[in-house]
């Protein structure tokens, strides 16, 4: 969900400080808690470097290397969302053209698909439909698949990854995102140090981001 009044610089920080003056308070993405949760209670505790994704609405990420979360000079390390996707020009909210989030992303997807006659609108009702077979949700979901596996393989190239975890609801539409999705990393992830790459489902679901939130606190506040 977007808050309007948070894109004109609105201190969040300062104004939970001012509420709760005994608290320690810190920001972070949804990527980064991300990241935190999947390496400390899920898929990249098993590695020091890897890469964890929601695809739902919109697409958020978080990055691990050499076990710890990346945060970057401005907080905003590993936003996968607007990596740039070969193949692709769709507009995206940015501002860009050809961002990952733009075609991969659960509103632009099922934004495609009502321009090609869809009539459905949620993210829910494109993979439901893509499951039946309908055609319009399936190649929706095929493009997807396709820009995150582009994605997934540039950013292994680039961070010399070998594990990737990804979730949210369009992680759940099954091999209509899946399949394009592993051929493209196939295709693609072609250097002599990235033939081991893998892409796997979060088991975390809904409370990814809430649990590296709270490892976000414990370890802020040790």
């Amino acid at each position: 969900m977007e808050v309007p009044e948070w894109r004109t610089g609105f201190g969040i920080v300062e104004a939970a400080r001012k509420l709760f003056p005994k608290a320690s308070v810190h920001l972070a993405l949804d990527g980064v808690c991300l990241a935190l949760a999947e390496r400390n209670f899920g898929a990249l505790s098993s590695v020091m470097d890897g890469l964890a994704i929601t695809a739902s609405d919109r697409i958020s990420g978080g990055v691990i290397v050499g076990g710890f979360t990346v945060v970057g000079r401005t907080g905003n390390a590993g936003h996968v969302g607007h990596v740039l996707v070969p193949g692709f020009d769709d507009r995206c909210v940015c501002g860009g053209r050809g961002c990952l989030e733009a075609v991969a992303g659960g509103a632009s997807a099922v934004r495609w698909a009502r321009e090609q006659g869809w009539a459905g609108g949620s993210v829910a009702e494109l993979v439901e439909a893509a499951r039946v077979g309908e055609s319009v949700p399936a190649a929706a979901l095929d493009r997807a698949g396709t820009a995150l596996g582009r994605a997934v393989a540039s950013v292994a190239a680039l961070l010399d990854l070998d594990l990737v975890v990804l979730g949210g609801s369009l992680a759940e539409a099954g091999p209509a995102l899946w399949k394009p999705l592993g051929e493209a990393v196939a295709t693609h992830a072609r250097l002599n140090f990235l033939p081991g790459l893998r892409v796997v489902p979060s088991q975390l679901g809904d409370i990814g981001v809430l649990a590296g939130a709270g490892v976000l606190a414990v370890t802020a506040s040790a």
